[in-house]
């Protein structure tokens, strides 16, 4: 039976997942694929300790250039992380014409389009299922499953740490540093969690899938960013008084010449299914011109999710070499020569709803001066609520706005917080309602 030798870069967390996965679910693999994967070398820092996976002799290494040199070795396995040593170790590998699996959604997002085109002048894949999702398979999917459609637009809930910290803002109308400090307790978030809780992690994410629904290069730089730290139960409260629950999403949107991606807290209505997608895990709703809307629903993050989705990578790798062939599949989801030069739409042309939340002094005639500012600046209001506790003089006053300019909000904005009878910046968080006009 034929052997394919896997070279694993990385031992952490997903990287002894996914030896793991080769080593005790290799009968399981075999007989799906005809062939054995063989877990050939694994290299890491850090040698000794355990991992609680029996690894053969002779297998771990700390130097993961012999890896990468090896001319045995199939398939390079990056669970390595970051934009340093990732990159230079995944080029090398390239340059010995190995296939390359990663994980790495920074590296690509930032990096991504100088990868692909390496792997392409040398005629291997890079594969990333693992990159965006954890064990969804929404790369496949797009690449794939929807290679018929056009894609009009996603909207996702793609980081389990921030879901689980909105998730406990709602339901127990925790404080953001409390529900923070409870998922770093339980392992969900990371000693310095800026990565998630300020958006960038999901930003990688739907830079990439942009790339692929739309067949345009990888524009991380473009993308809005914005992140959940100013949450408050407040907030969700005034929320679900007008049907919405509060989540950090993940949206791209075709807009033809040009498309939508932006990473903010949103509003979504009740009977959104995003809306009860709670804890760590993580959904995605995809809208095709010919499927409609489709979602998928799992768990985000961790070890084995994260691995399945790498050796279902290694699998499809195995059997293109099986067959003699690479690049079945673009990576990017179109060939190389229809890849378009399509911009992300500024954040300040964005139309959509808004919420706002003032802090406005308890004095006759604020409404009014409030009201007057945000007309001037073509913002009407649909709803608005007045109510709570004064604090230090200010009640909370909440507005829900008829679709307006980002641009213009941000204009009128400036101009309310100046205001005297305004105590404090205004919170703003966009509204995706379908049914609202």
């Amino acid at each position: 039976m034929k052997q394919i030798n896997i070279g694993l870069l990385g031992c952490g967390t997903v990287g002894t997942g996914v030896a793991k996965l080769l080593i005790e679910s290799s009968s399981v693999i075999t007989s799906r694929l005809g062939a054995i994967l063989n877990l050939k070398r694994v290299a890491d820092i850090d040698i000794e300790t355990d991992r609680g996976v029996q690894f053969p002799q002779g297998v771990l290494t700390t130097d993961a250039h012999t890896v990468v040199n090896d001319p045995d070795i199939d398939i390079i396995v990056e669970m390595i992380g970051g934009e340093g040593i990732a990159r230079e170790l995944i080029l090398g590998a390239i340059e010995n014409g190995k296939q390359v699996i990663t994980a790495n959604k920074a590296l690509l997002a930032s990096q991504g389009n100088t990868l692909f085109q390496a792997a392409a002048d040398k005629g291997v894949d890079l594969a990333f299922e693992a990159a965006v999702g954890g064990c969804m398979p929404i790369i496949k999917s797009m690449r794939e499953s929807l290679v018929a459609n056009q894609i009009n637009s996603m909207t996702g809930i793609l980081n389990g740490t921030c879901n689980y910290i909105l998730t406990k803002i709602t339901d127990e109308r925790m404080p953001f540093e409390d529900a923070l400090s409870e998922a770093q307790q339980k392992g969900y978030a990371e000693a310095d969690p800026s990565l998630d809780v300020e958006g960038i992690d999901t930003a990688h994410k739907i830079a990439i899938l942009t790339a692929l629904a739309y067949g345009m290069n990888i524009n991380l730089p473009n993308v809005f960013i914005e992140g959940i730290s100013k949450i408050t139960p407040l907030d969700v409260a005034f929320a679900e008084h007008f049907g919405y629950r509060i989540k950090l999403l993940a949206i791209s949107k075709n807009k033809g010449n040009q498309v939508q991606a932006r990473v903010h807290p949103t509003m979504i209505p009740f009977d959104n299914l995003l809306s009860s997608v709670n804890g760590t895990v993580n959904a995605i709703m995809v809208s095709g011109d010919a499927v409609g809307d489709i979602m998928l629903y799992g768990r985000g993050a961790g070890m084995m999710p994260t691995a399945s989705s790498v050796i279902s990578d290694a699998v499809d790798i195995a059997r293109n070499l099986m067959a003699g062939t690479s690049q079945r599949i673009p990576a990017l989801c179109v060939q190389k020569e229809h890849i378009q030069n399509i911009n992300i739409m500024p954040m300040d042309e964005i139309e959509t709803h808004y919420y706002f939340r003032f802090a406005a002094l308890d004095k006759p005639g604020v409404l009014s001066t409030i009201s007057g500012i945000l007309g001037r600046h073509d913002i009407s209001i649909q709803s608005m609520q007045q109510k709570g506790r004064k604090t230090n003089g200010s009640v909370p006053v909440v507005m829900i706005s008829h679709v307006a300019k980002e641009a213009d909000v941000r204009k009128a904005l400036a101009e309310i917080d100046h205001l005297d009878v305004v105590s404090q910046p205004t919170m703003l968080i966009r509204i995706e309602d379908e049914k609202l006009d």
